[in-house]
């Protein structure tokens, strides 16, 4: 199956041909730097981040840029209420937004662009659009003549006469049209402004992302993306200036992700509103992972509810899954094996190639995240299932012949896959520098690994000798020290899981 996806501009699900592949171009509406984001935000972002993982795996080489709106009213309203710069506000705002996505592990965009450093690409659509007809001049303020474009609203799916009838829109007298909308303003004392052929002015909303677009990826790209609250009047009034300025169409894929709410409330997450939950509280209650797991637990199309027990339910999903790979992984790493595959090894080399396939179906389903993260919790069944049965048994010669090699192919499918949504699935080997100063802290205390274990070496292999050590404790009947190894242990947040087999342990 190719891969497919739905675009808002035609309302169908199409096959995805790329203008010039293996080469897609790629842009998303970013934020608006008058406030922090929030989890509302990382939905969208989250969302577009697997988008692009996708075709990455795919193999299309994908050139993403992502705009910083850095003036528009709020943000001028705000600079003025606090006697501060909007560049001021707006590389704060750029700074925090670059650590939650970066802890969310949302892959950076190539580019940044900010809208205050694209001024003459502003000036430059906008004088084009006055001098071909699409616009008009009125008092320093500039007017896209939506009558001029004559399949204005076909993003939205509206007539431009039902847009005016259900349209709330304060009478002005220099406009030709009431939805005619603003590509220039005229600054008003104390504004941030620049020159321009109509005089001192900042640029309006819609026309920013125009020119970003035109700047850093050209007058025609693959895919463009965003939230659904955006597709009017914003995506609409891009698309018609866009259009009109070159004559060419202007996107070929225009996605976009369906919005969160709060708990019961109907309205969407956002910043004016005050229903919202912060990236950063989010992250000090959730891990990266679980919060990666909510987000995408919903079709990025439908609409997903933020409720305390949803994401707690993701949070130990993705617990879930850095156990199995955790499972897989450790075994792996303490033995080594060849031969012929046992039974239970076999089934579990045709989960993972069965996983492989059906989650690739389900991404190339317009990126159907639902099912595709159905097939890892599969495939760790699967994988708990040989792993915890072989920790079980009692057996000098190790785990049965070709388990190794099973177990390595589960792992490897893990890791493939859940890079995919974009999941870390940290494990054993990737230890914090907090955990390996306190493990190596305890191997120098502890008077029963005097001698038995050096405290050197990556921290995973040091935690199987100290293991070892507490095994070879229990053998000597020295219970006493084979206690206080599994509870120091649990202190600086590792648990021991005793087996007939040995023990094997876990990071909490």
């Amino acid at each position: 199956m190719s891969l497919r996806m739905t675009n808002t501009l035609t309302g169908r699900k199409e096959p995805f041909e790329p203008i010039r592949p293996p080469e897609v171009r790629m842009y998303v509406c970013g934020v608006n730097l008058y406030g922090p984001a929030h989890v509302g935000h990382a939905m969208s972002y989250v969302v577009f981040d697997m988008i692009r993982r996708h075709l990455e795996w795919s193999g299309y080489r994908v050139r993403h840029v992502q705009n910083f709106t850095d003036v528009e009213d709020r943000i001028v309203a705000r600079a003025a209420a606090e006697g501060r710069t909007i560049q001021d506000i707006a590389d704060a705002n750029i700074a925090r937004f670059f650590r939650e996505m970066d802890a969310l592990n949302v892959t950076r965009a190539h580019v940044y662009p900010r809208a205050t450093h694209t001024i003459p690409k502003i000036l430059e659509i906008v004088k084009g659009l006055v001098d071909n007809g699409h616009a008009y001049a009125a008092d320093g303020d500039v007017y896209f003549r939506v009558t001029a474009d004559t399949d204005y609203g076909k993003l939205s799916h509206r007539h431009l006469e039902d847009m005016q009838a259900g349209a709330r829109i304060a009478v002005d007298k220099r406009k030709e049209h009431p939805m005619d909308f603003a590509l220039w303003t005229a600054a008003k004392p104390g504004e941030p402004s620049w020159d321009s052929p109509w005089g001192q002015g900042l640029p309006g909303w819609h026309i920013e992302c125009s020119a970003m677009v035109m700047d850093h990826l050209g007058e025609q790209i693959d895919i463009h993306g965003g939230g659904h609250d955006v597709i009017f009047p914003h995506h609409e009034n891009e698309i018609a200036q866009s259009e009109s300025y070159t004559g060419k169409p202007f996107v070929k894929y225009w996605l976009h992700n369906a919005l969160l709410r709060l708990g019961d409330q109907e309205e969407k997450m956002t910043r004016h509103l005050g229903n919202i939950v912060s990236i950063e509280d989010a992250l000090r209650r959730y891990t990266p992972d679980g919060l990666r797991l909510f987000l995408l637990s919903s079709h990025y199309r439908n609409p997903l509810t933020w409720k305390e027990d949803a994401v707690e339910a993701a949070d130990r999903g993705a617990e879930r899954l850095r156990g199995a790979l955790e499972a897989a992984e450790t075994v792996v790493r303490r033995t080594a094996g060849s031969g012929q595959d046992s039974p239970p090894a076999v089934a579990l080399r045709a989960a993972a190639a069965r996983a492989r396939e059906a989650f690739r179906e389900a991404m190339d389903d317009d990126f159907n995240t639902p099912t595709a993260i159905g097939e890892l919790f599969a495939l760790a069944t699967e994988t708990n299932r040989l792993a915890d049965g072989l920790a079980k048994q009692r057996s000098e010669a190790g785990p049965p012949e070709g388990a190794v090699g099973a177990l390595t192919a589960a792992a490897e499918t893990f890791r493939e896959l859940g890079g995919v949504l974009g999941l870390r699935l940290s494990t054993t080997t990737e230890t914090s520098e907090t955990l390996e100063r306190d493990v190596r802290r305890f191997v120098s205390e502890e008077p029963a690994l005097a001698g038995a274990v050096a405290a050197d070496g990556a921290v995973p292999a040091l935690l199987d000798r100290i293991l070892e050590a507490r095994q070879a404790a229990r053998a000597r009947k020295d219970f006493q020290a084979a206690d206080r190894i599994r509870d120091r242990l649990g202190e600086i947040g590792v648990s021991v899981e005793d087996y007939p087999a040995g023990s094997r342990w876990r990071l909490r």
